[in-house]
């Protein structure tokens, strides 16, 4: 196997255990999926055909700038302080079409994907699909690939109920 295709499959593992970990609730093996300085975005459509850009200055369906913020959210989610986290909705994440954006730099992984999350709600026993595109930024840190920066992009943005890190 190449050099490339083999750092693409070690980037793919990740994005795939990345919604392992969601499915299974496995909080903390998710969370180290993340760089500490890493920044989690979903930015919301200012057009039919526009996505914001920027984070800072324009609304977004999630935004964290660094892991504090996704481990904040991970405490609410099992502390049960997030109504709309109980109970627990159950996820399945698909992830494919994994490709790099360009070739490898030495450290660094770019990888666009394309996503689906089939998310049940018990409280209201309804069923909704989530899906659309991600970009994800790898770094190596200590032998391991974690993501550093992770961009997804919403399809389907008519809500029809809340939405959380585990439903994307």
């Amino acid at each position: 196997m190449s050099e490339a295709r083999a750092l693409l499959a070690a980037g793919a593992e990740v994005l795939q255990r990345e919604g392992i970990c969601l499915d299974e609730q496995r909080w903390d093996e998710w969370l180290e999926l993340f760089a500490p300085d890493c920044e989690y975005w979903v930015p919301t459509w200012t057009s039919d055909r526009a996505l914001a850009t920027d984070p800072q200055r324009e609304l977004s369906h999630i935004y964290y700038a660094d892991r504090q913020g996704l481990e904040d959210r991970i405490v609410r989610i099992r502390t049960g302080t997030s109504p709309a986290s109980s109970p627990m909705p159950r996820t399945a994440h698909l992830v494919t079409a994994i490709l790099a954006l360009e070739p490898p730099a030495p450290g660094r992984l770019r990888l666009r994907s394309t996503w689906a999350s089939h998310v049940f709600f018990p409280r209201s026993r309804t069923s909704f699909t989530f899906f659309g595109h991600a970009s994800h930024e790898l770094v190596l840190r200590d032998s391991r690939w974690v993501i550093q920066r992770k961009k997804v992009v919403l399809q389907n943005d008519f809500i029809p109920t809340m939405l959380d890190v585990y439903c994307i």
